[in-house]
């Protein structure tokens, strides 16, 4: 692929080096320092006026990016983007009037940096539409920038594009990344089969499901939805039946849905009654879906954030599909506990065996020592989300107020780590293990014959955050 890169903010550390730069000065103006970190730094970041900012910047500039170094891994990731086959184009706005010799001076730059590509362009930064036109000319198959501006003309001109993550860029619908290493894992699964998936969720039984319904829905660059499917859930103390609870589950699905404006025709099923444990045998919706998208796919993912009955009922009626999905469930603790009193888990233990002792390909994330590093608080929530849009604030007011939990103000999204297993593998350390059987006391009982199964033992909780806030909080618009 020919993959086209902004220099500055992309390669180089142009804003890091830029605000030091504008720290220093600013001492000796009014020396009050940043006062608003979400505008850009020539745009109110200060308390500079126009003319102030004019001067300096003006005066420096050309200075200031002879001293830029070059992003953590970006030489790394484009050395080996090249050693692949890749074409790099890099096309940068400097040609802006700024500089005395935009080009020698990036020229030099770039070889003092040992930074290699196959061509060099150059265009106007004042002019939106530029960087685009380069793009079409030069047949580029992904751009990656950090302004918004220049991304929405790359995109309007039809040119897959990326942006990288800034502060002052974050109100926007755009395909994001922070890092080389999210651009390089992003260049390998481009152009392949989006993920059949299927979201098995017990979605009004606390907040956490409702977060990860909508990040899926969000992340729509990478699943190909198939099936939402409601998992049975019960919470006796406040009369919630597993029958009651699939019409509570399933109209919550649709509230979720129609804030995303996400087409639920044929998407939405309601599942199992009761618990494999209770002897509930019966076909439904969900079980009869799960099946039916198994058989017809060559591979389906399920993410599974409740009880896993609907799941374990589809196994039992249909072997078949063990080879043909792959389980990604919330469930249990970690192997450093001796119970899974754990509230996935514990509703259905026999649901959780037949599962186990099935050779489907499972992987398992823990509640306790994994996913309950997943803490967040309504501070922080509010501070991403608040009155971004109506979907934002109405997950903000289930935070504070699930029904089921007293601690309002900080808890665990537990059900956000299944997506973004899928979403980013590399956000996961995981271990193989035999498959250990399961006790009816929800003890597990260490194997070394079984067939092997994945348990994550850690995940970047940094990541997984910055990225469902990222998505969550972005303008809900369509680029044509």
């Amino acid at each position: 692929m020919r993959i086209g890169i902004d220099i500055d903010n992309v390669i180089s550390n142009f804003d890091e080096v830029l605000q030091r730069e504008f720290l220093k000065h600013d001492k000796t103006l009014r020396n009050h320092g940043i006062i608003n970190e979400n505008l850009y730094i020539t745009e109110g970041m200060f308390d500079w006026s126009k003319e102030e900012i004019s001067d300096f910047y003006h005066s420096n500039i050309e200075r200031i990016v002879k001293d830029l170094t070059v992003i953590d891994g970006a030489k790394e990731y484009i050395d080996k983007l090249k050693e692949e086959g890749h074409a790099i184009y890099l096309i940068t706005g400097r040609d802006n009037g700024e500089y005395s010799n935009p080009v020698n001076m990036t020229v030099d730059w770039l070889k003092q940096n040992h930074i290699t590509y196959d061509k060099l362009i150059f265009t106007n930064s004042n002019d939106k539409e530029s960087k685009a036109k380069a793009c079409i000319e030069h047949h580029i198959d992904i751009m990656i920038d950090d302004s918004v501006h220049i991304c929405q003309a790359c995109i309007h001109a039809g040119v897959m594009t990326l942006i990288m993550d800034k502060p002052c860029n974050r109100n926007c619908n755009i395909k994001r990344v922070y890092s080389w290493k999210d651009i390089y894992i992003f260049i390998h699964r481009y152009k392949q089969p989006k993920l059949n998936v299927i979201l098995d969720t017990d979605t009004y039984n606390e907040c956490d499901d409702q977060f990860a319904l909508a990040y899926m829905i969000r992340s729509q660059d990478i699943f190909n939805i198939e099936a939402i499917t409601i998992a049975p859930f019960s919470r006796p103390s406040k009369h919630v039946t597993t029958v009651n609870s699939q019409e509570l589950s399933y109209h919550e699905v649709l509230k979720i849905c129609k804030l995303l404006d996400f087409d639920t025709t044929d998407k939405v099923f309601k599942g199992s009654l009761d618990y494999m444990q209770n002897n509930y045998d019966d076909n439904n919706d969900a079980v009869n879906k799960i099946i039916e998208i198994s058989l017809k796919n060559n591979k389906t993912y399920i993410m599974a954030i409740g009880a896993i009955t609907n799941v374990a009922l589809a196994i039992k009626k249909e072997p078949k599909i063990v080879d043909r999905i792959e389980i990604i469930w919330l469930g249990g603790h970690s192997l450093l506990q001796n119970n899974n009193l754990e509230f996935n888990f514990q509703q259905d233990v026999k649901a959780v065996q037949t599962v186990f002792s099935s050779t489907v390909k499972l992987t398992v994330i823990p509640c306790k020592n994994v996913a309950s590093n997943l803490v967040t608080s309504v501070y922080e929530l509010e501070h991403h989300l608040k009155n971004k849009n109506e979907l934002c604030n109405y997950l903000i007011q289930r935070f504070c107020d699930d029904g089921y939990t007293d601690l309002r103000d900080r808890r665990v999204i537990w059900d956000i780590s299944v997506i973004a297993y899928l979403i980013n593998p590399e956000w996961f350390q995981t271990n193989q293990i035999h498959s250990p059987k399961i006790s009816d006391d929800t003890s597990y009982i260490m194997t070394h014959n079984q067939h092997y199964i994945t348990f994550v033992n850690y995940l970047d909780v940094n990541n997984i955050y910055r990225d469902l806030f990222g998505k969550l909080g972005g303008v809900y618009e369509t680029i044509e």
